[in-house]
């Protein structure tokens, strides 16, 4: 049994999904897990609807409709018969969202945002399993809430493994082809829940996990994983061959082609992971596994944006001890800060971090009670992993650097 996982840009329009249906008639589909994302930008237009559903109801309904829209051309261009059931199907998902706005009480942006952004999942998902079936490729539509149950920390929900792992072995049938959604699980009270932002390779791992997958298999729009992005870097190279402990390494410093938890549930029953092009899926891609740490060696380069980064002073030019550091870090746990990258001296405290829950400025006025504090926001961190000279100086060209730090093997600068 394998599982394999496409993402929204893979879906993103009616050629997209004929293009599914042609890697699986490429590589085969029996006993096959097909994870599948919201098609194209659709979890972003997603997040419009529920920004105007907070924010500017008056524009709910018109953003509503052009997601509505989106689908139906999709729709349109792959069924002939528009009294096909598919159009009903997706209809009644998009009427379950209308009145989802009409009836909510609740205030919590958070929990709103997860009953809400899998809708497009959902659709997505319904309309492949269709056509699928429609072109003779039978398979079996699934709700991924009845199979991976989390707690309720909503937008970025903790799986229970065991729970997940009970009801899976009970309950899932391999021997057929599956379609199911990335990204969504449910709680104690079924409640729908996220995985966060990428999920669905996460998703994909926790399948491959609980189901004992001969494989895991990202298609994406590249030929594998690159040891840069070619979006900001030239010359990006394909990796191989790389090992899951500089994989994971990879991904925590935010590699985008791969989703930071994705790897350790896959590590230990060390199932293969490959990232493979959907454009190409005879084309070997890159395979993550036990074996040689990179291939080829070549220094890797990952950049995360929209940063922001916080450097502190003591008021009285004290040193900062540990309980000043253990004061900051119950501050950036508060307020739901991810921490990228941290350096400190005797009297002066720096951190990095992803703003994802839009609390700086209550935690910047909480800090600034008892330090200097001085903000850069809107700034880059760059990694580079088995750097060297050549790569440091051609990253730092043009640029002010905010902060630099070196270790074995990786180098993180900050800059504005």
């Amino acid at each position: 049994m394998r599982v394999y996982k496409f993402g929204g840009a893979s879906v993103k329009d009616a050629e997209g999904v004929k293009n599914l249906a042609t890697v699986l008639k490429t590589t085969g589909y029996d006993k096959t897990l097909v994870v599948v994302s919201a098609m194209g930008k659709t979890t972003n237009a997603m997040e419009l609807v529920i920004k105007n559903y907070f924010e500017n109801k008056t524009e709910l309904q018109s953003s509503i409709h052009e997601v509505i829209k989106y689908h139906n051309e999709i729709l349109l261009d792959l069924f002939d018969n528009e009294r096909h059931n598919v159009f009903g199907a997706v209809k009644v998902l998009f009427d379950e969202l209308t009145t989802f706005f009409k009836v909510n009480k609740s205030p919590d942006y958070n929990y709103v945002y997860d009953q809400t952004i899998g809708f497009g999942e959902l659709i997505s998902t319904t309309i492949i399993s269709h056509y699928l079936n429609e072109i003779g490729l039978k398979n079996n539509w699934i709700d991924v809430r009845e199979f991976i149950k989390t707690d309720n920390y909503y937008r970025r929900s903790n799986v229970n493994w065991e729970q997940t792992q009970d009801i899976m072995s009970s309950n899932f049938d391999t021997s057929k082809l599956n379609i199911t959604q990335g990204f969504l699980g449910s709680d104690a009270n079924n409640f729908t829940t996220t995985l966060g932002r990428e999920g669905s390779d996460y998703t994909a791992a926790i399948f491959g996990y609980c189901l004992n997958a001969n494989s895991v298999t990202i298609w994406k729009d590249v030929p594998g994983v690159l040891n840069a992005d070619p979006r900001y870097f030239e010359n990006a190279q394909l990796l191989h061959q790389i090992s899951y402990r500089e994989a994971i390494e990879l991904a925590f410093y935010g590699a985008s082609v791969i989703h930071p938890k994705t790897l350790q549930p896959l590590q230990q029953k060390e199932i293969p992971l490959y990232v493979k092009s959907f454009l190409n899926p005879k084309a070997d891609g890159t395979r993550v596994s036990k074996g040689k740490a990179l291939e080829p060696e070549t220094p890797c380069f990952i950049v995360k944006k929209n940063q922001t980064l916080i450097s502190l002073s003591s008021l009285d030019f004290s040193y900062i001890m540990e309980e000043n550091i253990s004061e900051i870090f119950s501050l950036l746990h508060l307020y739901k800060m991810k921490v990228d990258v941290i350096q400190n001296s005797a009297i002066s405290f720096s951190v990095c971090i992803d703003n994802l829950y839009n609390n700086l400025e209550k935690l910047l006025q909480h800090l600034k009670a008892k330090f200097n504090v001085t903000c850069y926001d809107n700034v880059s961190l760059y990694t580079i992993r088995h750097y060297n000279d050549v790569a440091i100086k051609e990253l730092e060209k043009d640029k002010t650097v905010l902060l630099k730090q070196l270790a074995q093997g990786t180098v993180q600068i900050v800059t504005k």
